[in-house]
């Protein structure tokens, strides 16, 4: 019997977007909230989601514990002879043994719970006394476990095996493999029980008790089974250790107390030192109320700390979307910069220098020519179709000189925003880890090529706004199909001539340019349309600046995670529903 279908699509929705969160930035909560990532995602595909799906499952006890507490004899003990190794070489179990009874194998072959341990199908070996353990014991199934995948479930079927109830023999918590204790810690967390095994000198231990005070988080039924006992310290052990377990929330845990006797046959207890153990699973496996209560508590627990996972996870994620939005707002804020020092450049004439300056002197002519256009604008006008049907090269020349001069203002800011960006990302460790070995202090491959492409497509522009604005103006088109490429070179010359970057005898110089430059287009286009043009130009040209450097940006942007905003919103919503869902269970 399952349970309500809306749980389960929650259940999928969180599992999916959890498999979904990127916490690239190396910030405090990072670590934690990724293995809180990973775990939320074991437990749901090994346990949550299969429980949920049926509750009326047999239950999963999983024996776990320290290295050399005797799990594995315990297990042995359980059913009557051996079917798990034990031994004197650590670690000793490397593979889990589930042990189920026959009639319950249809529940445990297929992936419904723990789906990524492949599955292998034992059987019972004969017995071996423990002097005789080789280095590389046979395991159930004939398998060497020298061989077989760690990443495996060996299944066993068992008729002493109670039905209805399934026994998990689980690697060492504190294994000194790190594969041991990862897989240990997978297999509990798949647990509707956990049957705790310690031994008398050990019961205190911090890795165990860490275990145990999840278990008390999360509710579940635990039986402790206190492992070679001596008689005489029987009472005392007990008795502090069932205080222990009533301080820390466990005061409800079974305790089982295995005194200590020398091992049979084959190294097996005696049966009448496990028989209490033994009947309390008969009479959980006989009643199936008993049963889906304790698999309803624990999986209630199981999905309340998920809620509390997915929280936690939520607030990590806000964090991400907080670094990432300073780190992004750095990059923003240094080619917003680049880009008003650029806008700053075209307007103040200092473009007019150099170059520029040189080649709009030789289109203009000389002083005369200054002169001439001050005196009499008039006469200017008579003269202008005559001017504009000589030689085009020297218009061109102008373009070029600006495309240059513009290209290199912008390359030299572009360079100055991405070493910025670069050396306010590398003063953050967040940042730092984002750039890695990479160098973005300079402007990316190709990049001038764009520029010079941008500016070339500005001029087009340019030109094709001076055609536009001369369509309507009939006595004046035979000047504008011989001197278009003279008027755009006067109105780049008016763009750029505001003159508050210059000095000295360079103002004069450059203000006669900028005044031939405004004169010529007011003589052909009137006042008001020079200030229109010059404005609409100056604006594109803005734009095209803002876009390139918008692009060039995207270099760092790229490597932030601005969908972790979202996620958070998400994840938050989802640990609010788990929490309702956990009241219902």
């Amino acid at each position: 019997m399952g349970m309500q279908p809306a749980g389960v699509r929650l259940l999928e929705e969180v599992r999916r977007d959890l498999a979904a969160v990127s916490l690239p930035l190396a910030l405090p909560t990072a670590d934690q909230a990724r293995l809180e990532i990973r775990n939320s995602v074991a437990q749901l595909d090994d346990y949550v989601l299969p429980r949920y799906r049926s509750l009326d499952a047999p239950l999963l006890a999983v024996v776990g514990g320290s290295t050399g507490a005797g799990k594995s004899t315990l297990v042995n003990a359980l059913v009557g002879h051996p079917v798990t190794r034990a031994g004197a070489i650590r670690p000793t179990t490397r593979q889990p043994i589930l042990l189920h009874h026959p009639s319950d194998a249809d529940w445990f072959e297929d992936q419904r719970v723990l789906p990524g341990l492949s599955r292998i199908r034992g059987t019972v070996v004969p017995a071996v006394a423990p002097a005789a353990v080789a280095p590389a014991p046979r395991g159930p199934a004939g398998t060497s476990t020298a061989t077989a995948p760690v990443s495996s479930l060996v299944l066993v079927g068992e008729p002493a095996v109670p039905e209805g109830i399934a026994l998990l023999d689980a690697p060492d918590v504190d294994s000194i493999s790190d594969e041991n204790r990862r897989l240990a810690g997978q297999l509990l967390a798949a647990a509707d029980l956990w049957i705790f095994v310690t031994t008398a000198n050990r019961y205190a231990d911090a890795v165990p008790w860490k275990l145990l005070l999840n278990a008390a988080s999360r509710d579940i039924m635990v039986a402790v089974v206190l492992d070679r006992v001596p008689p005489a310290a029987e009472a005392e052990v007990s008795e502090d250790l069932r205080s222990m377990l009533a301080r820390e929330g466990l005061g409800a845990a079974r305790l089982f107390v295995i005194p200590e006797v020398p091992l049979g046959r084959s190294g097996m207890l005696p049966a009448e030192t496990v028989e209490p153990l033994k009947a309390w699973l008969r009479a959980l496996a006989a009643d199936a109320a008993a049963r889906a209560d304790i698999a309803r508590r624990t999986l209630h627990g199981a999905v309340r700390e998920l809620g509390q996972r997915v929280g936690r996870i939520a607030d990590a994620a806000k964090e991400q979307h907080r670094a990432a939005t300073l780190l992004g707002d750095d990059v923003r804020a240094a080619y917003w910069d680049a880009g008003t020092r650029i806008i700053d450049a075209t307007k103040d004439g200092a473009l007019l220098r150099g170059e520029v300056l040189a080649r709009w002197q030789d289109f203009v002519g000389t002083g005369e020519f200054f002169r001439t256009l001050e005196q009499n604008v008039g006469r200017f006008r008579d003269r202008l179709g005559a001017f504009f049907r000589g030689e085009p090269a020297p218009a061109v020349k102008v373009e070029t000189a600006i495309e240059t001069g513009l290209q290199a203002v912008i390359l030299d800011e572009a360079a100055k925003a991405a070493e910025d960006a670069d050396q306010r990302w590398r003063s953050d460790p967040a940042g730092r880890q984002l750039l890695g070995t990479d160098d973005l202090s300079g402007t990316s491959p190709g990049f001038g090529d764009l520029v010079a492409a941008e500016i070339r497509d500005w001029q087009t522009g340019l030109m094709e706004l001076i055609r536009t604005e001369g369509q309507d103006k009939r006595t004046q088109a035979r000047w504008l199909s011989f001197g278009i490429n003279g008027l755009g070179a006067a109105l780049m010359i008016v763009v750029f001539s505001m003159t508050a970057g210059l000095t000295g005898l360079e103002i004069g110089v450059a203000g006669g340019t900028a005044v031939v430059g405004q004169k010529l287009l007011e003589a052909v286009f009137g006042e008001d349309a020079v200030r229109r043009l010059a404005r609409t130009a100056r604006d594109d040209l803005s734009t095209r600046c803002r876009s390139l450097l918008a692009a060039e940006q995207e270099r760092f942007l790229d490597r932030l995670a601005p969908e972790a905003g979202q996620a958070a919103v998400g994840l938050a919503e989802h640990a609010q529903a788990l929490t309702r869902l956990a009241d219902a269970t």
